[in-house]
């Protein structure tokens, strides 16, 4: 296991001869992969030997159809067991997987069709319609694939593998042959593809499914991400299958008090859930009718800074320490409060390789602790990317000196914690004030009838901006003028007096990425257009 002062760079390098599934196929046994729970309370379960030999027929029916190394197929999947078995078959085959969420309308799979010269298209029939609109625009598209029921004009994958043999032979991949393009949700302009290769997988392992997960072989896993960006990839499929533990697939809408069921009924050990997730989740009434007993030895969250509050309910009523953690999708984990380390609250915890991780200007020069600027990855991190797709000039542009910089700005103390400001273009400046959003939704997220929260600027003639929130209240709260006036004096006793909310709009939800990111954007757009 990989400690925090690593020195040794190799440790993080994979063999020129390497492929994703190699990490897999290392437990091919009759060892359970993955049970899966429908909304129904439905439960299906195959073992990694089944999940391969699946996978295996898959992959020579994609090769038999067509199909060459190197191609990009568009995975459009929910949460299924036959997703894994896809992804799996894709890699073995050599092909590079484009994930899609199902959230996605007609001209954004357009776009990722012919700007990853995308030749096939797997789809769970449901989402088949919205692909449909545009298939005869799409310039490269050969194959069209579904599963789970049938769709006009689409080929069966289960009536293509029925012949198929269980065997087939691994196509040769190296460290360095593309797998993986990842559009980023972005918040202007088209989204960039994120191009992860082979070796990147073998140091995604080795950082963070090892030292910030803490996965053994066994463990029962619950990584609550779904198909259709990068943390789907991250934990559910690879920190999971690669580490020989079992994962846990639930598909259904997030409900805190069924979570809290099932992470009870099926004695999950490792749990890894958004911020959002967290958030509401301790927000349940009555906590004490639900205990994990000391199955729950792991308990992480990323994609967001995690409120205090959040941290300190699992840990009175649960036990466990909701870990922080911090990754993008041009890297991995390279920022987390790990099992050993000391938990200091509303902080990321520190960088997993110390040497691979700074806080920078904006000429890419380090700051010393205290001062505030870019999260900044040196470029030769082995689970860094290796560039957007057909893009060297964004590519370059990302890199200043030695470091690839985030846009998330954070700040670091004397004892290299590391503490999330907000992004670059979130920072609200108000009467010469720098304000990060994250705190002043801190400070909002501990009153007891606020469920969800966000912060933004404000346009205003005297103070340039000002701090406006978007505020949902729990359940049954009534929307009355007097709640404006508390929560702002709530935030005043908790937070520097300048950064309270003068403008607060009560909501019925906040508007999210796929990956449960509030985008603060949309909120802005929605600010000015009233």
């Amino acid at each position: 296991m990989l400690n925090n002062n690593l020195n040794n760079l190799k440790e993080l390098i994979a063999p020129n001869e390497y492929n994703i599934i190699d990490e897999i196929e290392k437990y091919d046994s009759d060892r359970k992969a993955l049970k899966f729970i429908s909304k129904d309370g439905e439960c299906e379960e195959i073992s990694y030997h089944d999940l391969i030999l699946r996978g295996n027929k898959l992959a020579n029916a994609l090769m038999n159809m067509g199909l060459e190394k190197g191609d990009r197929v568009l995975v459009m999947v929910p949460r299924m067991i036959q997703s894994y078995i896809i992804y799996f078959a894709c890699w073995k085959a050599g092909l590079v997987i484009i994930p899609a969420s199902e959230l996605l309308r007609a001209q954004d799979i357009l776009y990722r069709l012919n700007n990853g010269k995308v030749r096939a298209v797997i789809s769970y029939t449901s989402f088949c319609d919205e692909i449909d609109k545009i298939s005869t625009e799409a310039n490269h598209l050969d194959y069209k694939i579904t599963f789970s029921g049938q769709t006009e004009g689409w080929l069966q994958m289960e009536d293509l593998v029925k012949s198929e043999p269980n065997e087939f032979v691994k196509v040769s991949t190296t460290k360095n042959d593309p797998a993986l393009i990842t559009y980023t949700s972005g918040t202007t302009g088209q989204p960039k593809g994120v191009v992860h290769i082979h070796g990147w997988a073998f140091a995604h392992l080795r950082i963070a499914a090892t030292k910030w997960l803490d996965i053994h072989e066994g463990d029962i896993v619950w990584a609550t991400a779904g198909p259709g960006w990068q943390k789907w990839v991250w934990s559910p499929f690879l920190s999971v299958l690669g580490m020989g533990a079992t994962g846990l697939v639930y598909l259904g809408r997030f409900h805190p008090e069924t979570y809290l069921k099932l992470l009870q009924q099926e004695k999950v050990n490792v749990l890894c859930c958004t911020p959002t997730e967290y958030r509401l989740m301790a927000k349940v009434h009555d906590l004490s009718k639900f205990n994990f007993g000391s199955h729950l030895h792991s308990a992480v969250s990323a994609g967001e800074a995690l409120n205090r509050e959040v941290i300190d309910v699992f840990k009175t009523h649960f036990g466990i320490t909701v870990r922080d953690g911090y990754g993008q999708t041009e890297s991995t984990l390279v920022i987390g409060t790990v099992k050993e380390m000391e938990v200091r609250p509303g902080s990321m915890g520190k960088p997993i390789l110390p040497q691979f991780v700074e806080i920078v200007d904006e000429n890419g020069i380090p700051q010393e602790p205290g001062v505030k600027g870019n999260i900044a990855i040196r470029k030769d991190l082995p689970a860094l990317f290796a560039g957007y797709y057909e893009d060297p000039v964004r590519t370059k542009n990302a890199f200043h000196g030695d470091y690839f910089v985030t846009g998330d700005l954070a700040y670091k103390d004397e004892d290299g914690y590391f503490w999330f400001v907000g992004r670059s273009d979130d920072m609200i400046i108000s009467s010469g004030y720098t304000i990060g959003p994250f705190e002043v939704e801190d400070a909002l997220m501990k009153h007891s009838l606020v469920k969800e929260c966000a912060v933004v600027a404000h346009p205003d003639p005297i103070r340039g901006n000002v701090v406006k929130a978007f505020v949902v209240l729990k359940d049954g709260v009534k929307e009355e003028a007097s709640l404006v006036k508390e929560l702002q004096n709530h935030v005043k006793q908790l937070t520097a007096p300048y950064k309270y909310p003068r403008l607060i709009e009560f909501v019925q939800s906040l508007p999210k990425t796929d990956s449960g990111k509030i985008r603060r954007v949309e909120l802005r757009r929605k600010d000015e257009s009233q």
